[in-house]
């Protein structure tokens, strides 16, 4: 059967799942989840408040909060005198460990493609979802 025999629909769902399971088998050995990782990732890059985190978590679903509750009493995150959540040196330790297996699964996401390629599908992808956006928010006016 020929790739381009199913719809979108079909390879976008199937393709969530597969990177769900790989995400999830490459976590394991640190009883981690995906949004485990987000989390780890998005305090690695700066300190953030807990609404801030909330607001970088939204796209995929999730606000942070059981899971920074998890990271801190593995020790791995703390909240400083400002109340922005930080990693600790563990946290950092545990970063580097885990963004290993990570990129492992992302280079088997990406084998036989070009970083090009990726770039493109991922654009292609964001307009659709901006047409698709778009009429929506316009649908909405104009039934008013």
């Amino acid at each position: 059967m020929k790739p381009t025999s199913r719809p979108i629909g079909y390879w976008l769902r199937h393709l969530h799942n597969l990177i769900e399971a790989q995400f999830e088998a490459a976590l394991a050995e640190e009883r981690l989840g995906r949004r485990h990782w987000q989390t780890l990732h998005l305090l690695h890059e700066e300190a953030r408040t807990p609404a801030q985190l909330t607001e970088a978590l939204a796209p995929f679903g999730a606000d942070g909060g059981g899971t920074v509750d998890d990271l801190t009493a593995r020790g791995w995150v703390a909240r400083g005198d400002d109340g922005r959540l930080t990693l600790t040196t563990e946290g950092r330790t545990a970063h580097t460990q885990v963004a290993a297996r990570v990129e492992a699964a992302r280079d088997l996401l990406m084998r036989g493609l070009t970083t090009e390629q990726y770039v493109e599908t991922v654009r292609v992808l964001a307009v659709m979802a901006d047409n698709l956006e778009s009429a929506r928010s316009t649908a909405g006016t104009e039934h008013r």
